[in-house]
């Protein structure tokens, strides 16, 4: 993406410059086995303020067990964000499924970088993955207790569906977006 500077960019009287865009602290790249430990650390510091709300076989599916990481890298598309020391601070799933949908599951931001973009960069990875996939949709799954994940998925485009099922005694809803192919991107 290119960005247009003040100092290189004539520009029209009324129309504010667009600016150079900040070095982001963190780098996206795809998760591999060898994240395994470090993705589970990030899950479980993402969700440990939401234990008591969860009942415990549905906590133990949302962070993950070794296994259950593998199992899950061997399903779905595993992306990472890691800081500049290489710590894993974010992480996010996604796989294709049939009919043009996407689907999204896992993505944790470590709380220490709530706020910072981080989560912001994971969606649109997944969601540029997804698109390329030639999916026309994304769907999600989230639960009551994560209102912070709901503003943040309806703020980034994502409607309920009203499909609501039960996860481990909890309702767990889903969320749509519709996305543009890359043939509509010219």
């Amino acid at each position: 993406m290119a960005f247009r500077t003040e100092e290189t960019t004539p520009y029209r009287e009324g129309l504010v410059p667009l600016r150079r865009a900040p070095e982001q602290p963190f780098a996206i790249r795809n998760g591999t086995c060898q994240d395994c430990a470090a993705i589970l650390e990030c899950l479980r510091a993402a969700f440990a303020p939401y234990r008591e709300s969860y009942s415990p076989e549905a906590f133990l599916d949302t962070v993950l067990t070794p296994d259950s990481f593998r199992h899950r890298l061997s399903e779905m598309s595993v992306v990472v964000a890691t800081s500049k020391s290489g710590e894993v601070v974010g992480t996010i799933a996604y796989k294709v499924l049939e009919g043009g949908e996407g689907h999204l599951r896992g993505m944790a931001v470590h709380p220490e970088w709530h706020g910072t973009g981080l989560g912001t960069s994971l969606l649109e990875t997944a969601e540029h993955e997804l698109r390329k996939a030639g999916c026309k949709a994304i769907t999600l799954d989230t639960t009551e207790p994560l209102n912070r994940a709901i503003r943040f998925y309806e703020k980034n485009g994502f409607r309920p569906t009203g499909k609501i099922e039960c996860f481990f005694g909890m309702p767990l809803f889903e969320y749509s977006k519709c996305i543009e192919s890359p043939d509509s991107q010219i």
